[in-house]
């Protein structure tokens, strides 16, 4: 028996993948979470063999869901609607095993679920490959400066929440938006998302 932990946001895509899953006779569903913190105190508890993670949640992202599990035990799979080369990457580079998209039938979430579990990595070829061919050129303290600058909050109160001094929160923000090629904090904060890379 394969021993599940799904951690989606979304209660009613969480609750369809947690039935279609359990009616498989090797899967089990030990738990489900909403939230990143959610998540981790799910696979802190139950030890599951495969964690399935949505990339968007709330209070951590599943790629800083995975960043802290990096090295256990548990294998996991990524189920995104966010066919983008960046958070690919950046998936792999946290240990991810697994990449499917939302999109997907179900039974290649099943097939997946099942091959990592075995020890293999599962990724779309083509996602694969332009992962490998767009480099995310952000350092993670840049990309932590711009997301929140993303959501609209000032320099003083993104050095306040990083504390970091206002200087460096410019200069952040200033390499950041040369890296990316744009004219300002909003340009890049598109840009990033886009690539998949805030």
């Amino acid at each position: 028996m394969i021993r599940l932990v799904l951690a989606e946001d979304q209660a009613m895509v969480l609750g369809a993948f947690a039935r279609l899953l359990s009616l498989e006779d090797d899967l089990e569903v030990v738990a489900t979470a909403v939230d990143g913190p959610a998540a981790l105190a799910a696979v802190r508890e139950h030890d599951p063999d495969v964690l399935v993670t949505d990339v968007e949640m709330p209070g951590a992202t599943g790629l800083e869901v995975a960043a802290a599990l990096q090295g256990g035990r548990t294998r996991l799979v990524i189920v995104t609607t966010f066919a983008r080369s960046g958070y690919l990457r950046r998936a792999m580079d946290a240990g991810v095993t697994g990449y499917v998209l939302k999109d997907a039938p179900v039974d290649r979430l099943v097939d997946t679920i099942r091959r990592v579990h075995a020890g293999e990595r599962v990724i779309d070829p083509a996602l694969a490959v332009a992962a490998w061919d767009t480099a995310d050129p952000m350092t993670d303290r840049e990309r932590d400066v711009l997301r929140l600058a993303a959501d609209g909050l000032p320099n003083s109160e993104i050095a306040a929440t990083l504390f970091l001094a206002e200087g460096t929160v410019r200069n952040y923000l200033s390499t950041a938006i040369t890296k990316l090629g744009v004219r300002n904090r909003i340009e890049a904060a598109r840009v990033a998302r886009d690539r998949g890379w805030l």
